[in-house]
């Protein structure tokens, strides 16, 4: 019966864990499961607080920080219109604050102008600071400091 106890509270655990997105109840869950191993193995209290106690310790010391750092990283290849971000276009239809047309990496956008002040003549160069949705931001190359 004491198995059982283990199962419900990693249960709890679990649940604990999807709300709260820690890592640190999820870790304890996975304890909770190696005690009622231990408890279903026949082994005392005493064996299955030491095993919960043991496999607690392994999760949040060594398998969260890992997790963690992993979580944290930048994906290094960015994909879609995020690659777009940062590249060199050129202007082929004025670009204001509202409305106008780039060409990046051979393909025609629709673009406006970062500062909403500029206007950007046809043939000028310029950066993709952002892209919202099928629209590239952009600012003139030769205005960056």
């Amino acid at each position: 019966m004491p198995w059982l106890v283990w199962l419900l509270a990693a249960g709890a655990l679990g649940v604990a864990e999807f709300f709260t997105l820690t890592l640190v109840f999820g870790l304890l869950a996975g304890a909770a499961l190696v005690a009622a191993v231990v408890a279903g193995v026949g082994v005392g209290l005493l064996g299955q607080l030491i095993a919960f106690g043991a496999a607690a310790a392994a999760g949040l010391l060594i398998i969260r920080p890992v997790a963690l750092r992993q979580m944290a990283r930048v994906p290094l290849v960015r994909e879609g219109s995020d690659a777009l971000v940062g590249r060199r276009a050129e202007v082929t239809q004025e670009v204001t604050a509202s409305h106008g047309l780039v060409r990046i990496a051979g393909e025609e956008w629709s673009a406006r102008a970062f500062d909403e002040s500029l206007v950007i003549p046809v043939g000028a160069v310029v950066d993709v600071m952002e892209i919202e949705g099928a629209t590239a931001v952009v600012y003139p190359r030769e205005l960056l400091p």
